[in-house]
């Protein structure tokens, strides 16, 4: 069973992922960790990366042909912004929240002030919607390609797990 994990930063994808992943028995790839990954080993940050994959596609492909790769394999939870549209999933899970919301969470995870988490995210948002629809032709804000859409502000970690494991283990009596 294949199953993608998308949503905004700050919505909880990695915290669901990783629990879909113990919970099912399967792999876990995330997409965020290859990105900083590959600024890591630029030895820039993930502000600069971002900056870079703005210029042009590769970083971007790198990222994606790692997952279609991994993919192959047939099974895996996939966690990244673009997984719901690159890969053919038995289920794609969106998860959602507002802006303040996502940034209180990113701010108390990064150590960060709220407002300045509000307005990196806010840029990164913006940023990503850019390269996606110049790289791929993809409106990141189209939620039709998912089977399912959380809201991460109104359900917390228990339930949104809940959720989409009620939704995996369906699939797997099919």
């Amino acid at each position: 069973m294949i199953i993608t994990i998308s949503g905004s930063p700050g919505t909880g994808t990695t915290t669901l992922a990783r629990a879909l992943s113990v919970q099912l028995g399967l792999s876990w790839v995330n997409s965020g960790e290859l990105f900083r990954k590959i600024a890591s080993e630029k030895n820039i940050s993930v502000k600069e990366m971002n900056r870079m994959a703005e210029k042009g596609p590769e970083i971007d492909y790198l990222i994606d042909d790692a997952q279609r790769s991994l993919a192959k394999e047939g099974q895996g939870v996939f966690e990244g912004r673009l997984s719901g549209h690159l890969l053919d999933a038995d289920l794609k899970v969106f998860l959602k929240s507002d802006l303040r919301t996502r940034a209180e969470r990113i701010s108390k995870r990064e150590s960060k002030l709220l407002e300045d988490a509000c307005q990196e995210t806010r840029l990164r948002e913006e940023s990503e919607a850019r390269r996606y629809k110049k790289y791929y032709n993809i409106d990141i804000n189209d939620l039709n390609v998912y089977d399912l859409v959380v809201d991460t502000g109104r359900f917390n970690e228990s339930g949104t797990l809940a959720i989409v494991l009620a939704a995996a283990r369906s699939l797997q009596c099919l």
